[in-house]
């Protein structure tokens, strides 16, 4: 299964760069590394396994970035352990709902995060929260467990769902970034523990894709701390359209 030649190997390294390099600020790297792995003949549970074990890689370097930059609020590591918990429940449940009505569900909430965030021209230009308050932290407690829930037994989209999050909640588009970084690197170690027990990880593959999505996750995030909310929200904007259009290709196949 696992074949790597100098072409695969090519392959791994430049597509695992360019989703990390998106991935590494807003989500949406899944959008490039699945398909690549899922177009080198990987059944697809071990191309969802290998995507997790290289992405988790990946999302842990952007969390050390966005923290050594100071754009992850200690309360975003707090939430963690709520996020790595609800993914592990999420992955234990994954068959109760069935797939299509969570993809229509998706394309909604998308479609409303995609029109809300456009519609406000300056948010999150600049923060306007340094503590949160009682109201606000049991929301973000909500969120970190239902959006680690959602990682573990769906996922698509929790990236842009997590920055829309910490938006709301007062967060400038950066932090907010960092913010949603750190808990979806707990929630996605909890899917690899799954998958890795499951032993549905070409572990070749992975680290090969993995040493590009470090590379990946250290440009991106620099460039996204260094441009700010100026080059983070368009980009945010074009990831979340893009899987709102993959998720209805998907439902108009069926």
């Amino acid at each position: 299964m696992a074949n790597l030649d100098t072409t695969t190997v090519i392959f791994l390294i430049v597509s695992g760069f360019i989703a990390s390099f998106i991935d590494s600020t807003v989500g949406g790297g899944g959008l490039i590394s699945t398909p690549a792995l899922l177009s080198l003949g990987l059944p697809v549970p071990y191309a969802l396994g290998t995507n997790k074990l290289a992405a988790s890689i990946g999302c842990f370097t952007s969390v050390l970035s966005f923290w050594r930059a100071g754009k992850i609020k200690k309360a975003a590591f707090t939430l963690m352990p709520l996020s790595f918990i609800g993914s592990a429940l999420g992955a234990y449940v994954v068959y109760l709902l069935p797939e299509q009505l969570m993809k229509n569900i998706i394309v909604v909430l998308l479609v409303a995060v995609a029109v809300y965030t456009y519609r406000r021209k300056d948010w999150g230009d600049a923060g306007t929260v340094e503590k949160l308050g009682m109201q606000a932290l049991i929301g973000a407690i909500v969120m970190a467990f239902a959006m680690g829930f959602y990682d573990g037994f769906f996922g698509p989209g929790t990236g842009s769902f997590l920055i829309f999050g910490f938006l709301y909640l007062g967060y400038d588009f950066v932090t907010a970034a960092g913010n949603a970084k750190a808990l979806n690197f707990a929630s996605g170690v909890g899917a690899l523990v799954s998958f890795a027990v499951s032993g549905t990880i070409i572990w070749s593959y992975g680290l090969i894709m993995a040493a590009a999505m470090i590379a990946g996750a250290v440009v991106g995030t620099r460039l996204a701390i260094k441009k700010g909310a100026s080059y983070v929200r368009p980009l945010y904007l074009l990831v979340t359209t893009l899987l709102i259009g993959k998720q209805v290709y998907e439902i108009l196949l069926k």
